[in-house]
């Protein structure tokens, strides 16, 4: 690190230095980086014409021609097998109308669709229906070997719902016991055994003919306000895909308050539940009553598209190889049923990140020398329905997988001003964390270690994908030290773009936004990427993270 920040010190001359023997190259500050550009995109990407830019909507074909155009005017190579600047992506999309009732004694439980409950189906078929369904609390719906964990201890659940909890168990170090046990589930820090896709694929492979995870607002990654929105949005899946990714004919969320109110009306105590879903021994506990589920769905099949452009490597022994930046173009749409305002701009969420890999794309392809391995550029599709376009990509690659590298994540930004720190948000898994230090050190700026909400972002965006298909993924972002600020402003600005703007109709673009520390940022992240297609270490997977390279 001491070695990256002398360099930022010397590069005011725009070569690119390498300094001592097995010493990677370090490149310069890119000139082409603007905050004038990042906005241009912003407005563009996030504009009422755009229409919130969902899947198979005008918006897509307006996003899909901007971004194409704009790789064209940027100097870069198409990167698709058919020679163009597109990957097509079949899809199909859902609208489900469902109809949810719990019934104990032959009574039903009053609750209210939405408020307390919300559901689908992904069966591309009219009517799914789901009747006299027995109820049966599973805990965390866990199964990890390596743990020695089974929430399900070998319980038939075929044609059950099965009401999880989300997350992980929180189990105390016993030397300890003001902190987690890290030898399971990793301590503080998420696995992918917390997810709520891990848990509808292994309940669905169980069987299960619906699974509701409980909303804890204490614990919950978002708001129910913005599950909500989810829920009332177009639902999409890959066409075909094999094995499915939602075996359950019925998925869903229940607030926590309605889970008590079902617990009330069982003779079942909530609290006991939940510590008894802490242990290893835990079995799962049958719930005296029934639900009943029938969805109406509309289904239509869409092709959308991935947009992909490269730099070709110089070297005609690495070329072949590639680091791959993403960013995913799409948004939430726009909602009819809301009165006012009905588009979901989505312009932190994602025009911003489209419009920092646009930046890093002119960056690299007018960088003073060529680069030994390939960048590729993807901007992929339907990340908001469940991270089909990274999915699509890394079951059809256009690098073959094993000579891909690293995958570069880019979703959201900062619009506040410079900070003095940065963030991976899926620190301590992979050999990148050394990277983004070193090249956080040449802009005199530092990683931060602790991990960020217990680790649970890794699993949020488009970098999940390549993760497990064995691709070392990072998914940067900018710290909460601002230069200048109070020390609580970071937190505070974050904390209110999640509460009120996050998935809302107004992640609007806002005149108060100061880009010099998105250019900082984007700076910093275009040289990580140089870093990886340089070096002479290719990144892996640490000790421990849960992931290994398959290809």
């Amino acid at each position: 690190m001491k070695i990256a920040g002398l360099i930022c010190l010397l590069v005011g001359t725009g070569a690119v230095l390498a300094v001592g023997a097995g010493v990677d190259p370090v490149p310069p500050a890119s000139p082409i980086i603007s905050g004038e550009n990042l906005l241009k995109h912003i407005r563009i990407l996030a504009s009422d014409e755009f229409e919130g830019r969902a899947p198979g909507t005008p918006g897509e074909k307006l996003t899909v021609d901007y971004l194409v155009g704009q790789f064209k005017r940027l100097g870069l190579e198409p990167a698709s097998s058919d020679g163009t600047f597109v990957q097509a992506v079949p899809l199909i999309g859902i609208r489900s109308v469902p109809h949810v009732a719990f019934k104990i004694d032959g009574k039903e439980l009053p609750l209210v669709y939405s408020r307390d409950c919300v559901a689908r189906s992904y069966r591309a078929q009219p009517e799914v229906i789901v009747e006299n369904s027995g109820l049966i609390f599973a805990g965390y719906g866990i199964v990890a070997p390596e743990f020695g964990w089974d929430d399900y201890k070998q319980v038939d659940v075929r044609g059950k719902t099965v009401i999880l909890l989300d997350g992980e168990p929180a189990i105390a170090d016993t030397k300890d016991p003001t902190k987690l046990d890290a030898t399971q589930f990793q301590g503080p820090v998420q696995t992918y055994y917390g997810t709520s896709s891990s848990k509808y694929e292994t309940a669905g492979a169980r069987g299960a003919a619906a699974v509701l995870l409980i909303h804890d607002p204490a614990t919950a990654f978002a708001n129910f306000t913005v599950i909500q929105n989810n829920y009332r949005q177009e639902a999409f899946d890959l066409k075909a895909a094999t094995p499915p990714r939602h075996p359950a004919a019925i998925e869903g969320r229940l607030t926590l308050e309605a889970f008590r109110q079902l617990c009330s009306a069982v003779q079942q105590d909530v609290g006991r539940l939940q510590h008894s879903a802490e242990d290893k021994k835990f079995q799962p506990v049958t719930l005296a009553g029934t639900a009943d589920f029938s969805v109406r769905n509309q289904v239509r099949e869409i092709l959308s598209r991935n947009v992909v452009a490269k730099v070709t490597g110089a070297d005609a022994d690495l070329r072949d190889q590639v680091v791959i930046y993403t960013a995913h173009w799409d948004h939430l749409g726009r909602d009819p049923s809301l009165t006012g305002d009905q588009i979901y701009n989505g312009a932190i969420d994602n025009a911003a990140g489209v419009a920092q890999l646009l930046e890093i794309a002119g960056a690299f392809a007018h960088a003073p020398q060529k680069l030994r391995r390939s960048v590729l550029f993807l901007a992929t599709t339907a990340e908001e329905k469940g991270y089909l376009g990274a999915r699509y990509y890394t079951t059809h690659p256009l690098f073959p997988l094993s000579q891909t590298l690293a995958n570069i994540n880019l979703d959201n930004t900062n619009l506040w001003g410079r900070t003095s720190d940065v963030m991976n948000l899926g620190y301590g898994l992979t050999t990148l964390d050394e990277v983004l230090a070193d090249a956080a050190a040449g802009q005199q700026r530092s990683l931060v270690t602790r991990p960020f909400a217990g680790g649970t972002y890794f699993f949020a965006s488009d970098q999940i994908e390549f993760a497990k298909a064995g691709i070392p993924a990072v998914f940067p972002g900018a710290g909460s030290v601002y230069r200048g600020k109070p020390a609580e402003y970071g937190d505070q600005k974050w904390d209110e773009y999640g509460a009120k703007h996050y998935h809302q109709v107004s992640d609007e673009v806002q005149s108060d936004w100061d880009f010099s520390g998105a250019v900082e940022d984007v700076q910093w992240l275009w040289q990580i990427g140089w870093r990886v297609a340089e070096s002479s270490r290719p990144p892996e997977w640490k000790p421990g993270a849960g992931f290994i390279r398959t290809h």
